[in-house]
């Protein structure tokens, strides 16, 4: 755990997790806002990446935009825990797989181009691990932004963005999947991503302004490690509510103080009844529960029953998969 103490980081971590330049140097206005200059920025980004505080300066594409994903977990015996988490780990649509306090412990997040490529990953992890796969699948999405301060203050939360998937163009895939995987830390980021897809990099900046405005990519920008940076107790909080009552909840809970992610998933019949999913990032667990309290007393939630499951490890966190790598699309 690396708390910020540099007040320059913790700006530089705060002011550009979205809205980064599409620019032929965009390093050049993020120094100069911070008063530095460009190698300097480029230096800091650098060493928060090798010291695991940022994953990437990179994109976030919008959920079910061009990709299909689940959240999914299984029961892993404490015993094979960690093999089973390696298992899971080395499927390349799995983008998350965290351990978190339930029976249900290992949860994981499996990405692909297509339904078809997700079921294939749950299918393949559930023969190979012999264990049953929860499917637990996007419903609608309340507030997946992701962008999350530092400072801990409380930010507004964006209106969903109409998603406009008409201005898809063929190349368009490989594109994103290097932004999801993070620009090169180098003056002319776009120009070297065009480079290595063979592209010009103005061509390559005006799709990226070109999807970005479309809300196909959902944020460009500094993509942070909470649990590496001090905000290590995390929980996932899930609502036991019929999908009536999801309705008022789930916009209530997306805007509650200390709340960073909220959706509603489609439940597991006779094994996981709950729809309404929320999570909570904090510096510790009395400050996680506090924010539970508080949302839990929203009239919105009134008589709903509900679970907390602490992470306690991060096994994998990368970008989406957006194009698998035998395919040029």
């Amino acid at each position: 755990m690396q708390h910020i103490t540099d007040p320059i980081d913790r700006r530089l971590l705060d002011d550009f997790q979205r809205e980064f330049p599409i620019i032929d140097r965009p390093f050049q206005p993020v120094a100069k806002a911070l008063g530095l200059d460009e190698a300097e920025v480029l230096n800091r980004l650098a060493r928060m990446r090798s010291t695991g505080r940022i994953t990437r300066v990179g994109a976030t594409i919008t959920p079910g935009a061009v990709t299909a994903s689940t959240l999914a977990a299984v029961a892993a015996p404490e015993e094979h825990l960690e093999d089973i988490a390696a298992l899971i780990d080395a499927e390349p649509g799995v983008n998350h797989n965290y351990q978190r306090e339930d029976k249900w412990n290992l949860w994981f997040v499996a990405t692909g181009p297509d339904r078809a490529h997700v079921d294939a990953t749950l299918a393949r992890i559930g023969l190979q691990t012999g264990l049953q796969v929860l499917d637990l699948r996007l419903v609608r999405p309340f507030n997946v932004d992701l962008g999350f301060r530092m400072t801990g203050k409380q930010r507004n939360v964006p209106a969903p963005r109409k998603v406009d998937c008409s201005v898809l163009q063929k190349g368009d895939r490989s594109l994103m999947q290097a932004l999801s995987s993070g620009l090169p830390l180098v003056c002319e980021p776009y120009a070297a991503l065009a480079a290595s897809l063979d592209r010009k990099p103005e061509d390559a900046k005006t799709r990226i302004r070109i999807l970005h405005e479309a809300g196909i990519v959902s944020r460009l920008g500094v993509i942070v490690r909470h649990r590496a940076l001090g905000w290590s107790a995390n929980a996932m909080v899930v609502w036991d509510m019929p999908t009536d009552q999801v309705d008022r909840a789930g916009p209530a809970l997306a805007k509650y103080p200390g709340v960073t992610l909220c959706y509603e998933r489609r439940p597991v019949e006779n094994i996981w009844p709950y729809r309404l999913y929320s999570m909570i990032h904090a510096r510790s667990r009395s400050e996680a529960r506090n924010v539970l309290a508080g949302a839990a007393a929203l009239p919105e939630l009134f008589g709903a029953q509900h679970k907390v499951l602490f992470s306690t490890r991060c096994f994998k966190q990368t970008g989406a998969l957006i194009q698998p790598k035998e395919t040029a699309a």
